[in-house]
């Protein structure tokens, strides 16, 4: 009886965070032979191209056909209905059989999951890349927490960042401006594209704050709808870029119909964008404050993905926690502060009526962020 082929490896993550880095190594690291093949820049190619890189698989691997094999499909999301395509090549070579291990990458969260889900089920496996953390990039390039915060974790920077200047146009044009035009604009219909950028705009200005679609379509000086700026603040999701927390409420109805509290995926993302130099906000203790805030956030909020729990804030009236983890019943608050103290009665009205299984205060009268920042959040659980 001949043994159960394993399933396609799914690798998704926003750009430049060194998927196509890993997959090289890992072809580079294997006994046995492989191809590697990537969709990003392709024109109208379709399924063809798809079909044709299976074959130069299959050929290679007809020369070594006592040897495992390795395909590797970069930027699959790329090719329009790819997920029925890859279906039938890897349904075809299971029936052989024919041992060809398949990685497909992509950068867009969105379609990755789509495509998943309507073709490929049952026959995948889907691991998550999240931005570089702290410790990620203190290990390959010797940040310290408050460079972390600022310059954030894309690999690729890091050469650049002793040239400041150098740095906010490469964030800008590489990582922003590369992720909305090609992984939103160029893949999904997108009737007010401009909007859509200053939507991401004012997520970056905003982050780490409570503000309702209503509210922002007038930061934005906007005709349109609610529904619309949701979809997009989606899509800003999906592509890593930043993200519209849902208040924590036991009732559901409640929980989806709040203010989003918007969050950036990294800190670099804010940092390109502006005006003043690293070396000028570390002398403004409101404005540092927000970023070590945003950088707390987003270190939850790359965990909350490769862990599994969910991430929330709660709100009433004028209480506030900043943070609301959940996993399998367990229940924890947190709250963040770079200053001197904490904010003590939104996470004791939290506490009074939710009682939560932990809390967690962050900052000098708790865990120092910049400890918080080095720890897996998943551990708590």
């Amino acid at each position: 009886m001949n043994e159960p082929r394993r399933f396609i490896q799914v690798l998704s993550g926003p750009r430049q965070v060194g998927k196509t880095t890993l997959v090289n190594q890992v072809l580079r690291s294997l006994s046995y032979p492989g191809h590697y093949a990537s969709a990003d820049g392709l024109i109208s190619m379709g399924t063809t191209w798809i079909r044709e890189q299976w074959e130069v698989a299959r050929a290679k691997q007809n020369q070594h056909p006592s040897s495992d094999f390795l395909l590797i499909l970069d930027e699959i999301q790329k090719i329009e209905n790819w997920s029925e395509a890859v279906k039938k090549e890897w349904d075809t070579d299971s029936l052989k059989p024919l041992p060809i291990k398949v990685i497909l990458s992509g950068s867009s969260r969105l379609l990755i999951q789509e495509g998943l889900s309507e073709s490929l089920t049952g026959r995948f496996e889907l691991i998550s890349l999240g931005h570089w953390s702290y410790l990620e990039m203190k290990s390959a390039f010797g940040l310290n927490p408050d460079q972390y915060v600022w310059f954030g974790g894309y690999p690729g920077s890091a050469g650049i960042m002793d040239q400041e200047e150098r740095w906010k146009q490469y964030i800008s044009d590489s990582i922003i401006e590369t992720t909305i035009s090609k992984d939103i604009l160029m893949l999904t219909r997108i009737e007010k594209p401009a909007l859509l950028r200053r939507l991401f705009e004012l997520g970056c200005a905003y982050s780490g704050q409570i503000l309702s679609y209503t509210k922002m379509l007038g930061q934005l000086a906007a005709a349109g709808n609610t529904t619309t700026l949701s979809h997009y603040l989606s899509l800003l999701n999906q592509a890593g870029l930043i993200t519209g927390l849902e208040k924590f409420s036991t009732n559901q109805i409640r929980q989806r119909s709040s203010s989003p509290k918007l969050l950036i995926y990294n800190t670099a993302l804010i940092s390109a964008q502006h005006h003043e130099s690293f070396s000028a906000i570390m002398q403004r203790p409101e404005k540092w404050g927000r970023l070590v805030e945003s950088a707390v956030g987003a270190h939850l909020l790359n965990h909350s993905l490769s862990n599994g729990f969910s991430l929330q804030y709660w709100h009433d009236h004028h209480n506030e926690v900043d943070f609301v983890i959940q996993k399998k019943g367990t229940l924890i608050g947190l709250e963040v502060s770079s200053g001197e103290s904490h904010k003590r009665s939104g996470m004791q009205a939290f506490q009074d009526r939710y009682r939560p299984d932990r809390i967690l205060l962050i900052g000098k009268s708790g865990i120092p962020w910049e400890e918080f920042l080095q720890f897996n959040p998943g551990e708590l659980f």
